[in-house]
């Protein structure tokens, strides 16, 4: 019987990045572990891509603050991928300092690092991911692009505003899909797509290797001076050498119009993100059946809403157009178009507008929070104004550049 793609397919998630733009979401964890939409982490968009996608042998590469994404992924993921008898397993991959006593130094010299990982498996392809992305897509249909056009390297390219650009990978393709240039994140001039100078072919992060081509190319770029990155360094190398090399655009399992693949890495970026969960029809959905997306869940009971003063109208604990976790009670309250995460405590007579209240929060009477992301375990003291006046916020407070508020995990405000 022959093999599936997938079980000749070794899976690597790059999940040890420091998400210094995220900072001070990412003061204490990881950014694939910074909580999304509520109930879920970054990283279980990209696991639950995996789990769909019938990937059955994964390793995710950690490395900075990395005990709590750790933790995360034994708890919630481990249950459900670990079955060595049908050859499914997740391994967590620290950095092993084989090939020297440095930390990664880039994408590419992660992997080239776990040499000895890609020698005990001895995959026919390799498939490398990003821990720390936004989106819905089907890995098999990838691996099967790979291997009917007969490529060394595959790249997942999705189509991106010419503004964003500077931001991405860009890909120059020919009617074949074959990549033949490609800029890493150019600050001038970026190529666009034929017959769409809005646009440009942007690069995912999202790579199918065969194996062989891996470990060669790796092992000679190691030998180099360079930043050791794959859009830096190994993508261009391999066209200027005529390697086979294409594009494979992104189909959106999310089924909407416009692809939805959005990288968070911005406490503004992480923040529309959010907020966008809220509207009527947001174009991430959660709701879909057919391409579920999992997470660790803890036991709390069930949300509450409290109407905590009979004949008092402003003490109805009511949340309009935002999502609830399991866990929360709004004691009085009024909650609008904001996200709650589990045991949340919003008390009497308090608003909260468009704002991300994380695990824990604890939210005072009359107190008054708008645009706002709060993060674990703060208490917000009673009376307490957080967004109405920027000015005094940034003396206490991280306040980004399009007016969000960002109070860092645990602080002390009383």
């Amino acid at each position: 019987m022959p093999l599936d793609v997938m079980d000749e397919t070794l899976t690597l998630i790059l999940a040890g990045g420091q998400g210094e733009r995220l900072y001070p979401l990412t003061r204490d964890r990881a950014k694939p572990a910074v909580p999304f939409g509520g109930i879920y982490r970054i990283i279980d968009f990209t696991l639950s891509n995996c789990l769909n996608s019938g990937c059955k042998r994964l390793y995710v590469l950690t490395q900075y603050k990395s005990f709590s994404l750790e933790r995360h992924i034994h708890l919630g993921w481990d249950p459900i991928f670990n079955n060595m008898e049908l050859g499914r397993y997740i391994h967590i991959l620290p950095p092993q300092m084989r090939q020297g006593p440095n930390w990664y130094q880039g994408t590419a010299d992660a992997i080239y690092q776990n040499f000895y990982t890609l020698e005990r498996e001895r995959p026919k392809r390799v498939m490398i991911l990003a821990g720390d992305h936004i989106y819905k897509m089907n890995y098999r249909a990838m691996v099967d692009f790979h291997i009917e056009n007969d490529a060394r390297l595959t790249v997942a390219c999705v189509p991106v505003e010419k503004a964003r650009a500077n931001q991405l990978g860009i890909a120059v393709t020919n009617q074949n899909s074959r990549i033949t240039g490609f800029q890493e994140k150019p600050k001038e001039n970026p190529a666009t797509i034929p017959g769409d100078p809005e646009r440009c072919l942007g690069s995912m992060g999202i790579y199918v290797f065969d194996t062989d081509e891996l470990v060669r190319r790796l092992a000679k770029d190691a030998r180099l001076e360079t930043a050791h990155d794959f859009g830096k360094n190994i993508i261009p190398d391999m066209i200027e050498d005529g390697a086979r090399v294409f594009a494979c655009p992104f189909k959106d399992e999310n089924k909407k119009q416009d692809p939805y693949w959005r990288d968070v890495g911005t406490i503004d970026s992480y923040y529309e993100a959010n907020l966008d969960l809220v509207s009527v029809n947001p174009q991430f959905n959660f709701y879909d059946l057919d391409w579920p997306v999992r997470t660790y869940q803890e036991q709390f009971a069930p949300a509450k809403f409290v109407f905590a003063g009979l004949g008092d109208a402003s003490r109805r604990g009511q949340a309009l157009d935002s999502l609830v976790a399991h866990g929360v009670i709004v004691s009085g309250g009024t909650l609008e178009r904001s996200i709650l995460s589990p045991a949340v405590r919003v008390n009497s007579y308090s608003h909260i507008v468009e704002s991300i209240l994380m695990e824990g929060v604890n939210i005072g009477r009359h107190a008054q929070i708008r645009r706002a992301i709060i993060d674990k375990g703060v208490r917000i003291p009673e009376g307490t104004q957080i967004g109405y006046d920027l000015e005094e916020d940034r003396r206490r407070f991280i306040v980004t550049e399009s007016g969000v508020v960002v109070v860092p995990k645990e602080m002390a405000l009383e």
